[in-house]
This record gives C-alpha cells, sequence and structure tokens, in this order.
C-alpha cells in the first residue's frame, strides 16, 4: 500500500485533533520512559545539580536567587499544585458542569483526576527517590521525589478541566484560552518546586510529561465516549448557530441549536413533537 494511500485513510477515517492528541500521548509518554531511564541509572545527577545550584545564591546556597518577594511567589505558585488547592478546583468545576447540565462530563472529570492522583502515587511509590538534599527546603515535604507530584497533577489537573470544560464552551477562542492557562499554570508551578529546592529538575520533566500524556488521554476517551453517546456533545462555535438563522430559537417551541446538540437521543423526538404541536396565537389588544 502507496503512503498517499495511507494518508488518504487516516485523513478521511480520523479526526486531525484526535490523530494529534494521540501522536502527544505517545511522544509525552516515550520523554518520561526516556528521563526514568536515564534518573535509574543516575546519569541525571550532574545536570540536575547545575540548574538546581543555578538557582541559589553562590554565597549562600540556602538563599534562592532574587530578592525576597520573588520567593514569596514561588510560595504562592507552588500552592496552586498543591492537594488542597487540586480538590477546590476540581470540585468547583464540578458543580459547574452539575448545574449546567452536563453530568456525564462532570463524572468524566471526577475519574480522570481521580485515577491521575492514583497513578502519581503509585510512580512515587515504584521510583523511590530521594528528595534533593543540596540546599534547605523552601516547602513542607511529605512523599518521595519522582516524578514531581506537585508537576504531574497540576497537569492531571488544570490540563484535564481544560480540555473537557472546553468541550461544553462553543467560542474557539475560550477554548484556547482555557487551555493555554492551564499549560501556563502547570509550568509555574513545575518550576517553582525547582526553584524551592524540594524537586530535581527531572522530577519535574517528568511530572510533566506524565501529567501531560494522562490529561490527552481523557480527552480521547470523552471523545470515543462522545461519539457512543454517553457523554455530553463538546459545543460547537457560534458560527453553527447563525447558520441556523436570526429565528432559531426565538419562534414558539423553536429548540435552540446548543438545548439540541446536548439533549440525547432520545429526547431529540419529544424536542421535534414540540415544535409540531400547534400553539395558540396570542389575543391581540387594541
Amino acid at each position: 500500500m502507496q503512503l498517499s494511500t495511507i494518508a488518504s485513510f487516516i485523513r478521511n477515517r480520523v479526526e486531525l485533533w484526535t490523530l494529534l492528541a494521540v501522536l502527544t500521548v505517545m511522544a509525552a509518554i516515550w520523554v518520561f520512559v526516556s528521563i526514568a531511564g536515564e534518573v535509574v541509572e543516575g546519569d541525571t545527577h550532574g545536570f540536575d545539580t547545575e540548574i538546581l545550584l543555578a538557582l541559589r545564591n553562590p554565597v549562600d546556597p540556602s538563599d534562592p536567587i532574587g530578592p525576597g518577594w520573588v520567593e514569596e511567589i514561588g510560595r504562592d505558585a507552588t500552592a496552586f499544585g498543591g492537594t488542597g488547592v487540586l480538590i477546590f478546583v476540581t470540585i468547583s468545576v464540578a458543580l459547574f458542569l452539575w448545574f449546567r447540565g452536563n453530568r456525564r462530563s462532570m463524572l468524566l472529570v471526577l475519574a480522570a483526576i481521580g485515577s491521575g492522583f492514583l497513578m502519581s502515587q503509585l510512580l512515587k511509590w515504584g521510583f523511590d527517590r530521594p528528595r534533593p538534599d543540596l540546599v534547605p527546603h523552601g516547602s513542607i515535604v511529605y512523599t518521595r521525589s519522582f516524578p514531581s507530584g506537585h508537576a504531574m497533577m497540576s497537569a492531571v489537573t488544570y490540563l484535564t478541566l481544560a480540555t473537557l470544560l472546553a468541550r461544553v464552551q462553543r467560542r474557539r477562542a475560550v477554548k484556547a484560552y482555557l487551555i493555554a492557562m492551564a499549560a501556563v499554570i502547570t509550568v509555574l508551578v513545575g518550576v517553582s518546586r525547582v526553584y524551592l529546592g524540594v524537586h530535581w529538575p527531572t522530577d519535574v520533566l517528568a511530572g510533566w510529561t506524565a501529567g501531560a500524556a494522562w490529561a490527552f488521554l481523557w480527552w480521547l476517551v470523552a471523545k470515543w465516549l462522545e461519539r457512543r453517546g454517553a457523554v455530553d456533545p463538546e459545543e460547537d462555535d457560534p458560527s453553527f448557530d447563525a447558520m441556523q438563522g436570526p429565528s432559531a430559537g426565538t419562534m414558539p417551541g423553536a429548540i435552540p441549536g446548543p438545548a439540541l446538540r446536548s439533549a440525547a437521543p432520545g429526547e431529540v423526538a419529544a424536542m421535534e413533537a414540540r415544535i409540531d404541536a400547534p400553539h395558540p396565537m396570542p389575543k391581540a389588544r387594541f
């Protein structure tokens, strides 16, 4: 089979974004496995040490570089990856989806983040890497080092919430904004862990890649469940509603575009029946 035939088959059978997500997951897993292999063999010690000490005062390694307010910002940033904050954010978004009527998407969010937390703990237990001991820790730690739980769980939580929450947003600009902000928060959390001396740089890199792979994997699960009608369908761009005409959703009994797209298959017939039913005309007043 020629390459052009294979490419044509993929274009016809697989959505572009789905293909990119699959490639992202595969690349992230490959990077994580590569980093983990180097860490187990001890080949990253020089790299980790050099970067960790570069973020410290050469005269006093216990003092992070920069003025005191920079260190305070580092503590603020690392809090975004803390367990308490992540639980609060997850529950808040889950309740938002519940009140919005996207209950199946809410269950998907809870399953994705809950399983991600379990995977993070299993990886820490499996690799059992000690924390850095070159500099004093700028934050209290009580688990092992590899991969960084803050880096991985911030990626799992914020990227998962962004990708799944973007599914129920109609405007593409809002979708892009959610994913971009999730990526920014994830990066800030990871950098802060190295800055505070509580993680080796390779811990954070591994956490980022594992978390990103987990988030995009669950996005693929959401797409698969959507095709089977098991979760709420993804909202379209508002240009879709504009194509329905200015009267869509304004005439008696008309169903707005978003309501029709989010309805379960068995509800569509009932909606159409209400449209076809006669509607009393309002009495004229003179």
